[in-house]
């Protein structure tokens, strides 16, 4: 997976001392932030290379917890309405690490999608669940569309 800035053209401004990238999905600029910069990547990358539909994408649902909320960075949903797949994207500072993938479990729990990626825009983790066999295998890449359902 290659999320590299030259790969995807953003409408990127700025504004009171601030930059602002135009999220397509949301239709809206929003502050560009080291953890905005690498969702976008993802979200153009999920679109353009792997062919989603950008009207199944869902940016920043906010999830209800026990407790607490939560906000999913992206939930990638079929035409049924049915979630398939969360994506979890941290700054490119940000190690992946066991506490990550617990943060995705826990949205999980909620949705029990077919598949979960983790992504700081140089490692990129995604694993298929099987809830029958109660297993996961990492994948060494991000299926087409058509080869999540």
């Amino acid at each position: 997976m290659n999320l590299q800035p030259e790969n995807f053209k953003f409408k990127i401004i700025e504004k009171n001392q601030k930059k602002y990238i135009f999220d397509s999905i949301r239709k809206k600029y929003v502050i560009l932030t080291p953890e905005e910069w690498v969702r976008q990547n993802t979200i153009h990358y999920l679109i353009n290379v792997k062919n989603f539909p950008s009207n199944l994408i869902c940016i920043e649902q906010k999830l209800e917890g026990k407790e607490q909320f939560f906000r999913s960075d992206i939930i990638v949903y079929d035409r049924n309405g049915k979630a398939r797949m969360i994506v979890e994207c941290k700054a490119e500072k940000v190690k992946i690490t066991q506490e990550v993938f617990d943060q995705i479990s826990k949205y999980n729990m909620q949705f029990e999608v077919d598949y979960l990626m983790v992504t700081n825009g140089i490692q990129h983790y995604i694993c298929k669940i099987d809830y029958l066999e109660k297993s996961y295998a990492f994948l060494t890449e991000v299926p087409d569309y058509a080869n999540l359902l």
